[in-house]
């Protein structure tokens, strides 16, 4: 890599790092810090597929409570920069594809460990902004606020750069040893991450009343004609008649119910 692609990661992972807990623009995601990490190497198609991939996984990664969700921005930075040294040493596209999928989940588990660490050492800071706020000096609370941030990022940035330094030769190396048994089998599981993605989200958003859109859209994105635009533009339609008929029963205009048309349609069979 040149010195400017590694700057430009660097950049995206420090980025990502401080949006795993901004979460206000959304660099941590694994389709946005892929996309990004394969636009800024020269590889923007592998870097779509990837985060898009990627992504599908991560639907189902949320903090609940005392439980902390596996890091996305470890493991999306890292396994595209991965999968751009596999490229620039003339692995084929789908190769470096799934390996750096299959390295994404336990990527995200180291990514945990790094997280703990970087908040034991933002407790002082916690402390140092208590005491600033006891005198009223706001100025330091901001500074200790960013420095806090910042190590977020840093925690990101860090093996980001270091990874880039692996030789390509290594990395081709590593692929090249692998057999044949364990690459289809992270290709299969690489096929398999958006059904999983898929499914934790199903398992988190399903109700009575929500299935019917759920397999109304499996069977219409069957239909080879519609473009995901024309899908969208269903999918509003039929948010809208659903708001619209709740709307109506919520006001008296239909008969006495719940304020849920779809679900008093399905009391009615019970």
């Amino acid at each position: 890599m040149s010195v400017i692609t590694i700057i430009l990661i660097v950049i995206v992972a420090f980025l990502a790092g401080m949006e795993g807990i901004l979460d206000e623009f959304e660099f941590h995601q694994p389709l946005v810090a892929c996309t990004l990490i394969g636009l800024v190497s020269g590889h923007l198609e592998a870097g779509i597929v990837l985060g898009g991939t990627l992504q599908m996984m991560a639907l189902g990664w949320a903090n609940i409570g005392a439980a902390v969700a596996p890091d996305a921005a470890l493991a999306s930075t890292a396994s595209a920069i991965l999968m751009v040294i596999a490229l620039n040493g003339g692995t084929a596209q789908a190769e470096a594809i799934s390996t750096a999928i299959a390295v994404a989940v336990p990527l995200s588990v180291a990514g945990l460990f790094l997280t703990m660490i970087v908040r034991t050492l933002a407790i002082p800071i916690v402390h140092g902004m208590d005491a600033a706020a006891a005198k009223g000096n706001f100025g330091t609370i901001d500074a200790l606020q960013i420095v806090a941030i910042c190590m977020q990022g840093v925690r990101i940035a860090i093996p980001a750069a270091a990874l880039c330094f692996i030789p390509q030769e290594a990395v081709t190396a590593a692929l090249s040893a692998m057999p044949a048994w364990l690459t289809d089998g992270m290709s299969i599981g690489g096929g398999m991450v958006a059904a999983v993605g898929y499914a934790m989200v199903i398992n988190m958003m399903a109700t009575r009343e929500v299935w019917p859109f759920f397999v109304l859209g499996f069977c219409l994105a069957a239909i080879s004609e519609l473009t995901l635009i024309a899908l969208g533009a269903i999918g509003i339609c039929l948010a809208l008649i659903y708001l619209g008929l709740k709307e109506m029963a919520k006001s008296g205009a239909g008969a006495a119910g719940s304020g849920d048309p779809l679900g008093d349609i399905l009391d009615d069979y019970e």
